[in-house]
C-alpha cells in the first residue's frame, strides 16, 4: 500500500486523537506509557502522519523522557504511540512510519530511543530489551516490552520519568552529549 508521510503537525489534532482511540481504545490514557509522556511536548522532527490520499491512516509520536540514575539524568526519546487505523493494519504503514523515524533519528542525532512495545515486531528496527533491562517505570508494564535502540552509552539502570518542557515550551535537547 502506498502512503504519504508528512510531519505530524500537518494532521488535525482531533483526527489524531480519533485515530488513536480507534487503534488503542478510549481508555488508552490510563496506560503507563501515557503517564510517562505526561507534561511533555512531542518532538516535531520525530513525529509523523501517514496518509492514504486525504485520509489519515497512521501516526507515530516521539517524546522526551528522563532516565534518572544515581549519577544524574539523561534525556531519551520515547517512541509511541505508533498507530494505524484498524482496517489497514498489516499493510506496511507502521513499518513505513518506523523507517521514517529511524532515518530522522539518525539525521537529528536522537541516538537513544526507547518504547514500550512488542519485542517481536520492533526488533526489526533495532529495538531490544537488553539495554532497558535495568530501567524501571512507575506503573504497571511488562519488563520484556520495555525496549531500547541506543547508539551511545546509556545508564544500564535507572527510573524513567516524565521530561517536562523548558520554559519556552520546547522539549529538552536530545543531542548526544560531548
Amino acid at each position: 500500500m502506498a502512503v504519504t508521510l508528512t510531519p505530524l503537525s500537518d494532521a488535525d489534532p482531533e483526527a489524531v486523537e480519533a485515530l488513536l482511540d480507534a487503534a488503542f481504545g478510549a481508555d488508552r490514557r490510563g496506560r503507563t506509557a501515557y503517564r510517562l509522556r505526561e507534561g511533555a511536548v512531542a518532538i516535531p522532527e520525530l513525529s509523523f502522519a501517514a496518509w492514504e490520499g486525504a485520509r489519515l491512516v497512521g501516526t507515530l509520536q516521539s517524546w522526551p523522557v528522563a532516565l534518572r540514575t544515581a549519577g544524574g539524568s539523561d534525556t531519551l526519546v520515547m517512541v509511541g504511540p505508533v498507530a494505524v487505523v484498524p482496517d489497514l493494519q498489516t499493510q506496511g504503514i507502521g513499518k513505513a512510519l518506523m523507517a521514517a523515524l529511524i532515518d530522522a533519528a539518525e539525521t537529528t542525532g536522537a541516538d537513544a530511543l526507547m518504547m514500550i512495545g512488542d519485542p517481536e515486531y520492533y526488533e526489526r528496527f533495532g529495538f531490544t530489551a537488553a539495554p532497558a533491562a535495568g530501567w524501571r517505570i512507575d506503573g504497571p508494564y511488562e519488563q520484556r516490552r520495555l525496549l531500547a535502540r541506543v547508539r551511545r552509552d546509556v545508564a544500564p539502570e535507572g527510573e524513567l520519568r516524565s521530561c517536562h518542557c523548558r520554559e519556552d515550551g520546547n522539549p529538552p535537547a536530545f543531542e548526544t552529549a560531548a
